[in-house]
C-alpha cells in the first residue's frame, strides 16, 4: 500500500485517471495511478514518526530564535542574520513542495495546491516577509505529519490482516515434517499445524481437534472449535490440538490470499465525493490564482493612496488561505478510515464507492439458505413409497448425490455414514435448480425437487410438502422423499428488524425453495416479501423487476453466498456475499464481503457508510466555510499570513482528526 491518500498534485488538478473494468459490474471505477504525494519522507517504507519528528526539531530551532529576535536580525548588515536562519528553514520545511511544484511544472500541471505554495512563499521571502514564509511551509509540514499520523492509525486494522499471511506449512512428507513456503504445497498434500501456529493453507481436519482464532477472518474474538471432517481456512490461528488438514485449494486460491487482494486494491475504486472533489479542484485552483493576480495588480490603478507592496501581501495571503489541503487530504483518509473500519468489524468493503453505494440503499434482497439460515441440513425424515425402504432410500439418496457439493448432498452423505464405491455411480448429471441424475447398480435414479418429478411426468401423491424435500425417482418410479431441515441464524430476524428502523423501505428473500417454507421463514422473520422455487437464472429476473421499480437515486442490496448467487450478486447495485462459508464466485463477485456470516452486518455496514458520509460532508462543508471567511478578509486586508496558515493547515488538521473518526 502506498504511504499517501492523494496525488502527486494532493488530488487538486490535471490529475490523471485510468479508466477500467476491475470488476463484473456494470460500473466505471477509477484508478489513480498518481495517488502518492512526493514527500520527502514518503519511500514507500513505513511510518516513523521518530523519523518525522527530528526534521521538526531542527526547523524550530531555526525559527523558534528567528522570530523572537527578528527585529535584531533584520537590522544586521543588509538583514544578513535574518537570511541566515530563515532560508535554512524555509529549504528544509519547504523543499518538497517546491520541488514538486517544479516537477509539475515541467510535466504541464501548472494549478495545485504546491504551485499555491511556492508562489505564496516565495512571494513573501521577495517582498522580505520572512517568519510569514517560513511559518506556512512548517505549519504545511506539521499538518503533513498530522495526516501521516492519522492514516497509519487508519491502516493498523486493515494491517493485521496482512500480518495474518502464513509464512510456512509444515508438510508431511514420507512420515516426516518439512517446514516449505505456502505456495509450493498442491492440493491433497497433507499439512500439519501445531498450537500456535498459523493454519496456511484452507483445507479439511482429517486427524485431531482444536480450538481456532478467526478474529483475522471475521473481527470475531472468541475462538471456534474445530473437529475432524471440519473445513478451516488459511489465516487462522490453531489455539490448542494438533491438526492433521488434506490441503483442499492452493495458497493463491485461499481465503487469505483473496481477502488481502480485496483489501490492497480496494483504495483503486473512488467514491463519487472524491471524484467530485478532483473535478471541483480542477478548475477552482486556477480561478483562484487569477483572482490573485488581480488583486495584486487592480486596486493599486484605480485606489489612491495604496501601495503595490500592500496588495502583492494581500494576493499572497490569498494564495496561502485558498489551498485546498484540508479537502483533498480528508476525505480520501474519511473513505479510508471508513473501509479500515467495516474491516475492523469483519466486513470487507472493495472500495470507497460502494460506501457511497451503500448510503443509496432503500432495498435489502436476501438468499434463503446459507444467508438467512444456517445452512446446516440435516435429514430429519425418510418416508420411502411403492415398497422401498427407509435405509435403501438413503442408500440410493447417498450415492445419487455423491459427487454434489451442495449442503443438502452432504448432510444426506453424512445420514447414511457408510463408504461409497464411486464407480457404482455413472453417467452423472446435475440439472440445475432442478437436482440430479444418475446411474446407481444400473438403475437410473432421480433426485431433487417437485419440480423436477413435473418435469420428468412422474406420478406422486403431495405436492406441498413442509420442509426441504428431495424426491426420490428410480427407472421412472416414485420411490419416496427425504426431508432436510436448515436452522435460521440467530441474528436473521435482528438484521432485519435493524434495517427497517434504518429506513429500509423493503426487504426481499428469494429461494429456491418451495412455497411452504419460504412463507413460513418469511412470516419469521418480517421479511415483506418473497419469491420461491426460483432458478438462479430467475432470481437475476427478480432483482431487475426491483431494480426497475426503485428510483433514480435509490439502489438495491443482495445477500447471497452460493455460486448460484454470483449471477444475482453481479446483477445488483450492491453485491453482498457471505464470505465465510461462501463460495469463492460469489465472494469474488460481491462489492462487500461478511466474514462472519452473520445478516446482521449488512445494516452494520449501511450504518458505517452513513457515518462515513456524514464525516466527509462535514469536513467539505467546514472548509469551505472557513475558506470563505478567511478570502473575504484577506481580500479587505484583515488577515495576515498567520491567519492563512490558519485557514490552509489549520482546517486542514481539523478536518483530518474529524476524518478519523470513521475508523471508531
Amino acid at each position: 500500500m502506498k504511504r499517501k491518500l492523494h496525488s502527486e498534485s494532493s488530488g487538486c488538478c490535471n490529475c490523471e485517471h485510468d479508466h477500467h473494468e476491475n470488476h463484473n459490474h456494470d460500473h466505471n471505477h477509477n484508478h489513480d495511478e498518481n495517488h502518492n504525494h512526493d514527500h520527502n519522507h514518503d519511500h514507500g517504507g513505513e511510518f516513523n514518526l521518530k523519523n518525522e519528528v527530528l526534521p521538526l526539531v531542527v526547523i524550530l530551532s531555526l525559527y523558534a530564535p528567528g522570530v523572537i529576535f527578528e527585529n535584531q536580525l533584520h537590522n544586521t548588515f543588509y538583514s544578513i542574520g535574518e537570511y541566515l536562519l530563515f532560508i535554512p528553514a524555509y529549504l528544509l520545511s519547504g523543499w518538497s513542495v517546491l520541488k514538486t511544484a517544479g516537477r509539475n511544472i515541467l510535466k504541464g500541471r501548472v494549478f495545485d495546491e504546491t504551485f499555491l505554495m511556492a508562489t505564496a512563499t516565495l512571494g513573501a521571502i521577495a517582498i522580505h516577509k520572512l517568519p510569514e514564509a517560513v511559518g506556512v511551509m512548517l505549519f504545511y509540514k506539521i499538518g503533513e505529519l498530522f495526516q501521516d499520523i492519522a492514516v497509519s492509525r487508519s491502516r493498523n486494522s486493515i494491517k493485521a490482516l496482512l500480518e495474518v499471511r502464513p509464512d510456512y506449512a509444515n508438510i508431511q512428507i514420507e512420515g516426516e515434517l518439512k517446514k516449505v513456503s505456502p505456495k509450493t504445497v498442491n492440493i491433497g498434500d497433507i499439512i500439519v499445524v501445531k498450537p500456535g501456529e498459523k493454519i496456511p493453507l484452507d483445507g479439511e481436519i482429517i486427524d485431531g481437534n482444536s480450538q481456532v482464532d478467526t478474529s483475522a477472518l471475521t473481527g470475531e474474538s472468541v475462538p471456534r472449535s474445530v473437529r475432524l471432517g471440519e473445513t478451516v481456512l488459511a489465516g487462522m490461528i490453531n489455539k490448542m490440538g494438533v491438526l492433521s488438514i488434506r490441503v483442499t485449494k492452493l495458497f493463491d486460491d485461499s481465503s487469505i490470499a483473496k481477502i488481502l487482494d480485496l483489501v490492497q486494491n480496494a483504495k483503486s475504486k473512488k467514491a463519487e465525493t472524491e471524484k467530485f472533489i478532483t473535478k471541483f479542484a480542477r478548475y477552482y485552483t486556477p480561478i483562484v490564482v487569477f483572482i490573485s493576480i488581480g488583486v495584486a495588480l487592480l486596486p493599486p490603478l484605480f485606489i489612491s493612496g495604496t501601495t503595490s507592496l500592500e496588495w502583492v501581501y494581500r494576493a499572497l495571503i490569498l494564495l496561502v488561505i485558498s489551498c485546498p489541503c484540508g479537502l483533498v487530504i480528508s476525505i480520501p483518509l474519511g473513505y479510508f478510515g471508513g473501509v479500515g473500519g467495516a474491516a475492523k468489524r469483519g466486513i470487507l468493503v472493495k472500495g470507497s464507492t460502494f460506501l457511497d453505494a451503500l448510503n443509496a440503499v432503500n432495498t435489502v434482497v436476501f438468499d434463503k439458505t446459507g444467508t438467512l439460515t444456517k445452512g446446516v441440513f440435516k435429514v430429519v425424515k425418510i418416508v420411502p413409497s411403492n415398497g422401498y425402504l427407509e435405509q435403501e432410500l438413503l442408500q440410493l439418496a447417498a450415492k445419487v448425490e455423491l459427487h454434489s457439493n451442495h449442503p443438502i448432498a452432504q448432510s444426506i452423505r453424512n445420514a447414511y455414514g457408510e463408504k461409497i464405491d464411486e464407480f457404482e455411480v455413472r453417467d452423472y448429471e446435475e440439472i440445475a435448480g432442478y437436482g440430479i441424475k444418475a446411474k446407481v447398480e444400473n438403475r437410473v435414479v432421480i433426485a431433487g425437487s417437485d419440480r423436477l418429478l413435473h418435469r420428468e411426468n412422474i406420478t406422486h401423491d403431495n405436492c406441498q410438502l413442509e420442509g426441504t424435500v428431495i424426491h426420490l425417482v428410480v427407472d421412472n418410479i416414485y420411490a419416496g422423499y427425504i426431508v432436510i431441515a436448515d436452522e435460521v441464524k440467530e441474528d436473521a430476524r435482528q438484521a432485519i428488524q435493524a434495517l427497517k428502523g434504518m429506513g429500509v423501505e423493503k426487504t426481499v428473500m428469494l429461494t429456491g425453495d418451495n412455497q411452504a417454507i419460504a412463507s413460513r421463514i418469511a412470516q419469521q422473520l418480517g421479511i415483506d416479501a418473497y419469491e420461491a422455487e426460483l432458478l438462479p437464472e430467475e432470481k437475476v429476473n427478480a432483482i431487475e423487476k426491483l431494480l426497475s421499480t426503485v428510483g433514480k437515486h435509490s439502489k438495491v442490496a443482495f445477500v447471497g453466498d452460493g455460486i448460484n448467487d454470483a449471477p444475482v450478486i453481479a446483477r445488483a447495485d450492491v453485491g453482498i456475499a457471505m464470505g465465510g462459508l461462501g463460495s469463492d464466485a460469489a465472494i469474488e463477485t460481491a462489492d462487500i464481503v461478511i466474514m462472519t456470516d452473520a445478516p446482521s452486518k449488512v445494516a452494520e455496514a449501511i450504518q458505517i457508510a452513513r457515518k462515513t458520509r456524514r464525516i466527509v460532508w462535514q469536513n467539505i462543508a467546514f472548509a469551505l466555510a472557513i475558506k470563505a471567511v478567511f478570502i473575504g478578509l484577506g481580500i479587505l486586508g484583515v488577515a495576515t499570513m498567520w491567519e492563512a496558515v490558519f485557514a490552509d493547515v489549520g482546517v486542514a488538521i481539523l478536518a483530518i482528526f474529524n476524518a478519523t473518526r470513521a475508523m471508531k
